[in-house]
């Protein structure tokens, strides 16, 4: 069963769209971001669990690892033509203070008849950056997508 604080929503944001998800771990809210990335396109819900792949990134700090996460999966849905609608992410701290992301995106091949995908996106951006643990113990990342 799905965590109380674990969940994903959109935000409108001038001509692009904005991304969030909410987790009890930092872990979870990245699944939820990833889902919301899809909820731009999609209803998530929609995709079949056909398929996996695996994506690794590094940065130093985790709004960065969020925002190249975003930008993975993106790049992957491109090259791979794919869609998912579920994910396992494990985040790791390594020497040196860097945190590695160790994920896996599961979906299927892009039908355009099924998915019938409402917009293109392009990438993460910078915009709206964020994130953090909030009073409730509740963690928090989100950015915008460029469509």
């Amino acid at each position: 069963m799905k965590h109380a604080k674990e969940k994903w929503e959109l935000f409108s944001h001038k001509a692009d769209m904005g991304i969030r998800g909410f987790g009890s771990s930092f872990e979870k809210a990245f699944e939820q971001g990833g889902l919301a990335l899809m909820g731009v396109l999609m209803d998530p819900a929609q995709v079949t669990l056909q398929t996996s792949i695996r994506i690794s990134c590094s940065a130093p700090t985790m709004d960065m690892l969020f925002y190249d996460w975003i930008n993975e999966l993106i790049y992957e849905m491109a090259r791979q033509h794919l869609v998912f609608g579920q994910y396992h992410v494990k985040i790791n701290e390594v020497q040196g203070g860097d945190l590695v992301l160790e994920g896996e995106a599961l979906g299927e091949t892009i039908d355009v008849e099924k998915h019938q995908l409402a917009v293109e996106i392009k990438g993460a951006t910078f915009t709206e950056l964020k994130a953090e643990k909030n009073e409730l113990g509740t963690c928090i990342v989100q950015c915008v997508v460029d469509v």
